[in-house]
């Protein structure tokens, strides 16, 4: 259990034990890890200088997706694998994976034709093994109209149709982290490896350091995996001991912006071409809101908290009225926006689209291994093929034997709803018993479609609140969302709770602001840090607030 009160007592735990496997980065990779892992029978720790999924692997642009684009880069090995992918992370987690079908429309002199689209999606199909209810159909250029009123007519010859899996980033890596804890793997948050530990050359743990009570740990451990996305290079320049094979990371950074339904209104998501370098970027609704990306740019800055600057948001508008010629957007009409960088391996490309989304395991003469690249859809065969690694360098350096087991057929956390066909029986059974804990049926079929098997565990914080919710000028559902956060999602900050626990920050802005106030205070109670701790903690929302609707 991922519990935020026990976290000194598990970090104390954690410097008196050795661990067979130790995990640096708590982004959906590093979790990945820990899951397969753990379930092979190991001893698993993680830790995470951040908050778990706090960099990349919250700032996607939250679609599980084979790469339509990647095929036309001809990165077919990347469309196979990440496309058969897809579908089982969403059958391992339907409540944070949801199939949502694309428009692919066609113009003249546009980046797809007709031939190329059909014949396209066709391949896509049959490479990622699309399930015959989901496979590409043909829109005629009325049929495209119907769908999309308000897309750009001049041109338009038809489109394709054809489907990806929506998912919530964070959420799906929590949910991945709160499995390997099941399985005993020791996790947590904003404690940052600062060096490594060794013997005869060898790495055998690192030095850490808990970054909110400014306290030193060792974590010993047999083997030391490095899946720190954007900070591995950095990670791999403390392994003073190890030499490193001498490729490296080249970051990008994607952008995405939000808009109110009532500004850019769209009810079918669109993958479409720009006009200004032929880059294909997605428009999707969600949660009431359309959000859209992604840019695709390099990028060496500060690495913690990226910003959508003002050049990359005209990008996407550009693109977005190119597209949608009646909205006429400008700047004032985001309401919110992020970015994210993905560390990608070096490949001499001078264009950042251009340079491949595959994965890649360095191994350092110390022992310490390294996972680098990847795309969120693959996160769970890295794993598999990471924990390969680590299974070989266990039996040769400490004659240790382990099963093979697979992740395939292993829900997440909150999975167990009867796979993606039982599950919205699963929510509308579930969703009765909310009345039962003070909840309307409503609110209970929310939290359901949320948490999947563990929202009666939500519903429970809801039915002993005694009104304690009103206190905090919270409603029970919200309430209930908090405590379960603190105790089973290891939620500390208000940025915990409303950037990645819930997505609030990006597509219920208001709620944010409405109910900061109360959240911030129950968290203060719960946890019984002081008013200092506070108010830095909530200096640090006003500073996401403030990085979002910049």
């Amino acid at each position: 259990m991922l519990n935020a009160l026990t976290r000194k007592h598990q970090l104390e735990h954690m410097s008196k034990f050795e661990y067979d496997l130790l995990i640096i980065g708590g982004g959906i990779t590093g979790a990945g890890i820990a899951l397969d892992a753990s379930m092979r029978g190991l001893n698993v720790a993680l830790v995470e200088m951040q908050d778990f999924s706090a960099g990349t692997s919250s700032r996607s642009t939250k679609l599980i997706h084979g790469g339509l684009r990647y095929l036309k880069q001809m990165q077919v090995n990347v469309v196979r694998e990440t496309g058969r992918e897809r579908a089982i992370v969403y059958e391992n987690g339907p409540h944070v994976t949801t199939p949502e079908w694309m428009l692919l429309p066609f113009h003249k002199g546009g980046t797809f034709g007709e031939f190329t689209t059909s014949l396209g999606l066709k391949v896509y199909d049959a490479l990622a093994q699309v399930d015959k209810n989901e496979r590409r159909n043909m829109l005629s250029k009325k049929e495209v109209i119907e769908r999309v009123p308000n897309i750009k007519t001049d041109g338009l010859r038809g489109g394709g149709h054809y489907v990806e899996y929506k998912t919530d980033d964070s959420r799906l890596t929590i949910e991945v982290m709160k499995k390997a804890a099941s399985y005993g793997a020791d996790a947590v948050n904003y404690v940052k490896a600062e060096g490594f530990l060794y013997d005869n050359g060898t790495v055998t743990g690192i030095t850490a350091t808990d970054v909110l009570k400014n306290e030193t740990y060792e974590i010993k451990s047999k083997a030391v995996v490095n899946a720190s996305g954007p900070w591995v290079d950095e990670v791999r320049a403390n392994d003073q001991a190890g030499k490193q094979t001498k490729k490296h990371l080249v970051h990008t950074k994607g952008v995405h912006i939000v808009f109110k339904q009532e500004d850019f209104p769209l009810t079918q998501a669109v993958y479409f071409d720009t006009k200004e370098d032929g880059r294909m970027i997605f428009a999707i609704p969600r949660a009431g809101k359309t959000y859209v990306g992604t840019t695709d740019t390099f990028y060496g800055e500060q690495k913690e908290n990226p910003t959508a600057d003002a050049e990359d948001k005209t990008y996407l508008i550009d693109a977005v009225n190119f597209m949608f010629p009646d909205l006429n957007l400008d700047v004032s009409k985001i309401e919110s926006s992020w970015a994210g960088i993905r560390p990608l391996i070096q490949s001499g490309s001078k264009n950042a689209s251009d340079i491949s989304r595959k994965d890649e395991i360095w191994h350092s003469t110390s022992g310490l291994i390294t996972i680098a690249g990847g795309k969120l859809t693959g996160y769970r065969h890295m794993a598999e093929e990471i924990t390969d690694e680590v299974s070989e360098y266990l039996k040769k350096h400490h004659k240790m034997h382990l099963k093979k087991v697979s992740t395939k057929n292993e829900p997440v956390s909150g999975g167990k709803v009867g796979g993606s066909v039982g599950y919205q029986n699963y929510v509308d059974n579930i969703s009765r018993k909310a009345p039962s804990y003070g909840l309307s049926l409503d609110e209970g079929h929310v939290l359901a479609m949320k948490y999947g098997s563990n929202a009666e565990a939500v519903y429970q914080y809801a039915g002993i609140t005694n009104n304690n919710h009103e206190k905090y000028g919270l409603s029970k559902p919200l309430y209930a969302e908090v405590i379960y956060g603190i105790l089973h999602e290891m939620v500390i900050k208000p940025t915990d709770f409303f950037v990645r626990r819930s997505g609030k920050l990006y597509f219920e802005i208001d709620d944010v602001l409405m109910y900061r106030s109360g959240v911030e205070q129950l968290l203060q109670d719960t946890l019984g840090f002081g008013d200092e701790v506070k108010n830095k903690y909530s200096k640090e929302l006003d500073a996401a607030i403030e990085d979002t609707r910049r």
